[in-house]
């Protein structure tokens, strides 16, 4: 590597480098998990053969650390319940659907899917039946509502508001359990 670009280097890591690392930080949840991005936007920074080419070495970087963050992602393995769940703006908590479906052996993970499917199944049971079949058909089935009003000879709008009002059964019954999950 010619001389001038191991100080352009050195240049650009003491330029962007607190800066850079703040902005990872605010997109992951550890700062290992930071530095372990940072390292890796330099690492590919110094194997650059045209530097001086580049037109915004800032926004190259940024490009690149969100890029290695959208990886870190990615490839990450979760072994924590509460990886599994968000709240929304709303402050309703949310399952990603990841963890119903997930196959491993995991232990606590296994009695978490035990305890929802039982939960869900229950809360399930007791919508109105209309309600009940036109959840299951677009959330289970993946029909769409319009699809699902055609095959009723419903309304779109009745049909609508039916998988509105079990929606909001099922949020309601399996609340405890997503608050238990951040107890």
């Amino acid at each position: 590597m010619p001389e001038n670009n191991a100080l352009s280097i050195t240049d650009t890591v003491k330029k962007y480098g607190s800066q850079l690392l703040g902005f990872i930080k605010g997109k992951v949840k550890k700062l290992e998990d930071a530095e372990d991005v940072l390292q890796d936007v330099w690492y590919q920074f110094s194997r650059l053969t045209n530097i001086n080419e580049l037109e915004s070495v800032s926004g190259w970087l940024y490009f690149v650390a969100k890029n290695k963050i959208t990886d870190l992602y990615r490839k990450r393995t979760t072994d924590s319940l509460e990886d599994y769940t968000y709240e929304t703006e709303d402050g309703e908590f949310n399952i990603k659907d990841v963890l119903l479906l997930d196959d491993s052996n995991h232990p606590e993970l296994t009695m978490f899917k035990e305890v929802f499917w039982k939960a869900f199944m229950e809360a399930l049971a007791e919508l109105p039946e209309h309600q009940r079949d036109t959840f299951v058909l677009n959330e289970i089935e993946d029909k769409t509502l319009q699809e699902i009003a055609d095959m009723q000879q419903e309304n779109i709008k009745t049909v609508i508001s039916r998988k509105g009002y079990a929606v909001k059964h099922l949020r309601k019954r399996l609340e405890p359990l997503y608050r238990e999950l951040y107890s």
